[in-house]
């Protein structure tokens, strides 16, 4: 073969190569839910649950609550319990205080996770503030509200959940909206 033929076949393989890591690029997100949610990995919860269930009286789980500020976070985060106890099926709701000490607004987003693993699609959100960002002003506290329902199919052996919260300042992402006073000028 000559210099340029084998120059071309290079070419084209390369091309190919190029195209299929971007095609694989793009499969991975897919792939990865996929892999969470067959495996049960990475704590995701079974999100937003607008179902009914019986409540399950004879049953008893142990709920506990953990928040942690990311780097860089400064404010304060946590529930308003450690723990509670809930029947499974039972519509329960805990409250998480945020207080922002510092003289600016600012934005930020909490990241749940549910451990044990396992559990975490038996854990179903009906209220979350993690579902939007978070704006405070400075030196505002506010409630924010959780409401959840662990699923009467949760497996027998887990009698203890836990759900932690991250939070994360997203304000260089989404600049704050600023309160503003207006005034008007004498004419």
């Amino acid at each position: 073969m000559t210099e340029e033929r084998l120059t071309r076949r290079l070419v084209i393989r390369l091309c190919v190569v190029v195209v299929a890591m971007f095609g694989f690029g793009f499969a991975l997100v897919p792939i990865y839910d996929v892999m969470c949610e067959a495996f049960g990995i990475n704590g995701k919860t079974a999100g937003v649950y607008e179902g009914q269930q019986a409540v399950d009286e004879q049953r008893q789980v142990r709920v506990q609550f953990l928040a942690t500020n990311a780097a860089d976070m400064v404010w304060e985060f946590g529930p308003q319990a450690d723990e509670v106890v809930v029947h499974p099926g039972d519509s329960t709701q805990m409250l998480f205080v945020a207080y922002n000490p510092t003289d600016k607004p600012m934005t930020a987003q909490a990241i749940p996770s549910v451990a044990p693993s396992k559990a975490a699609a038996y854990f179903h959100k009906t209220e979350c503030f993690c579902f939007t960002q978070q704006v405070l002003q400075p030196g505002e506290r506010i409630e924010m509200p959780v409401r959840f329902i662990v699923d009467r199919d949760l497996p027998a052996d887990v009698r203890h959940l836990t759900l932690a919260y991250t939070l994360f300042d997203v304000t260089a992402r989404k600049p704050p909206v600023a309160q503003v006073t207006l005034t008007r000028a004498a004419p």
